[in-house]
């Protein structure tokens, strides 16, 4: 059956289903329910301003956007966000997906962290950004009401979403917190990692090999 939720679509295509399948297999509760709520946040902005977008790749761009914080899809190298936008790449090319839809996808989800420069991005890649900053910290909250998002809220609830959601970002790089140097994720390390201490972008400049 096609599922509405704040009359919002759920993409229910083979791809999509695949898609959900393997975040239910590798993520848990707290990332299922929180890239659902992305995508319908982003589908709502979307259909807000009447942009012309492709709901099938925002849902998957959605759905994989945190697996690079699980065990299966973690490198010991990369920033999680690649991570993630890699596992979508090896997916939608095992499955014959078109590369243009492909690095759209790989943009999106790499770029959801990236403040500044995703929201002016192709749409997908836009409304990505703003429904993570929309679940995540709430930015531009004024926008959907309090009704549509207590219907979204209780398709995929929160559970104590603001306490969890920080440990879960620690957990999927805490052994390669070097990635987070010069990004957004490097507060949480601050945080929550004991002995962590922010690298300084000054100091590279003034500590590099260079003589003068």
């Amino acid at each position: 059956m096609t599922k509405f939720i704040a009359d919002v679509k759920i993409p229910d295509s083979k791809l999509a289903a695949e898609a959900a399948e393997l975040l239910r297999e590798h993520g848990d509760d707290l990332l299922w329910n929180h890239s659902n709520r992305v995508f319908l946040f982003a589908a709502l902005q979307g259909n807000r301003i009447g942009a012309k977008y492709d709901s099938e790749l925002l849902y998957i761009s959605s759905l994989f956007h945190d697996l690079g914080l699980t065990p299966k899809y973690s490198s010991p190298d990369k920033r999680f966000e690649v991570d993630g936008a890699n596992a979508a790449r090896d997916f939608l090319h095992s499955r014959g997906v078109p590369e243009e839809s492909v690095r759209l996808v790989w943009d999106a989800i790499a770029l959801h962290t990236t403040l500044g420069i995703a929201e002016y991005k192709e749409k997908e890649v836009a409304l990505l950004y703003f429904g993570v900053g929309y679940d995540v910290m709430g930015e531009h909250f004024e926008l959907i009401t309090e009704e549509v998002r207590g219907q979204i809220v209780d398709a995929f609830p929160r559970d104590r979403f603001k306490q969890k959601i920080l440990p879960a970002f620690l957990e999927g790089f805490k052994h390669k917190p070097e990635t987070t140097f010069g990004n957004i994720k490097s507060d949480v390390c601050e945080l929550l990692l004991p002995g962590y201490k922010r690298p300084s972008f000054c100091d590279c400049v003034l500590h590099s090999p260079w003589s003068e």
